[in-house]
């Protein structure tokens, strides 16, 4: 596996890429994201990895442009997890699930040249009710261990 590239931070605020040689911007970030580039950000003076700061910036920057992908409410929701008994578990699982999104979005894409798009699309559904089912066993199982560790301390 190569290594990541990686993308210094320095007091002014400003990006360089080291593989590039130049200063990029967050948008120029989101592009390495949205391409599948393998990169990492560290703070030019500590070398602290900062990677989930740019990334949480860019989220944000999305977020005030548009229509955001969150409501208040699932903020609001995702902010009650910090600290609490599951939010592990939590992170955990809203991770597999946008990994299991993703495959069944490669795999609709993949299959349209099939003849019957709607069978597609049946069959996708079908893999996506024993994905989701798989993890929320999986989720329900790893709270009630967490709340079992919980009680013994």
């Amino acid at each position: 596996m190569a290594e990541p590239r990686i993308i210094k931070k320095y007091p002014n605020r400003r990006l360089y890429d080291t593989e590039q040689s130049c200063y990029i911007t967050l948008t120029n970030v989101k592009e390495l994201v949205m391409a599948g580039v393998e990169f990492q950000v560290v703070d030019s003076n500590s070398s602290d990895d900062i990677t989930r700061t740019i990334l949480l910036q860019i989220i944000m920057e999305e977020e005030s442009q548009g229509k955001p992908l969150f409501s208040e409410s699932a903020l609001s929701n995702l902010i009650r997890f910090y600290g609490g008994t599951f939010q592990g578990v939590l992170g955990k699982y809203l991770e597999e699930s946008l990994v299991a999104f993703s495959q069944q979005q490669q795999q609709l894409f993949s299959s349209s040249t099939n003849s019957n798009p709607m069978q597609n699309i049946a069959q996708l559904a079908q893999q996506n009710m024993k994905v989701w089912t798989d993890m929320q066993s999986s989720f329900f199982q790893q709270s009630a261990d967490s709340a079992k560790d919980n009680k013994k301390k």
